[in-house]
């Protein structure tokens, strides 16, 4: 075989690899570089002070949903012999002070998130305040415990789980 045939043959399959190649890197140089971009972009955005005060936020707003839980607040304040009326009052008291402690997370959330969570106080206020007034005059605190974790039990989707869903996705973006 001489270097002239050599040549014709490596030529034509040089050129081809070098257009493919070519053809290919152009392709999806946009992407290449996005993704580089969202990469060094994420990094700085994970070192500022801001990012930080982001993930506290979401973090304490877990913990919010979980106190405000009603499987979690009656465990948490139910005593024995207290009365239906003391329990309403210690336990919307509970969740109005855990709500303003956390007021200022609304800062660091979307808006979608912090609407939910204010629902979520809201609904929770009024079940716990319904459940009462189902009961009769002389009802313990531990009925009306029962009845809001009933009530609580007949719910297709639980809304403490479906809010901490929503704030993990939150979460989720920001990385």
């Amino acid at each position: 075989m001489s270097i002239e045939s050599l040549l014709i043959e490596v030529v034509p399959i040089t050129v081809a690899g070098v257009v493919t190649i070519s053809v290919g890197y152009y392709l999806i140089k946009n992407d290449i570089d996005k993704y580089f971009r969202l990469r060094f972009a994420a990094k700085k955005e994970e070192q500022s002070p801001i990012f930080s005060l982001r993930l506290q936020a979401h973090e304490r707003l877990i913990v919010f949903v979980e106190r405000i839980n009603p499987a979690n607040l009656f465990l948490r304040l139910y005593t024995p012999g207290i009365s239906v009326k003391e329990l309403q009052i210690l336990v919307s008291n509970e969740i109005r002070a855990e709500y303003q402690h956390n007021v200022t997370q609304q800062l660091y959330v979307s808006e979608r998130v912090w609407n939910v969570i204010r629902k979520l106080k809201d609904d929770t206020l009024a079940m716990v305040n319904h459940a009462v007034q189902g009961l009769p005059e002389q009802a313990t605190g531990m009925d009306l415990s029962k009845k809001v974790l009933q009530h609580m039990t007949e719910i297709a989707d639980n809304p403490y789980d479906l809010t901490l869903d929503l704030i993990k996705k939150d979460i989720h973006q920001l990385f």
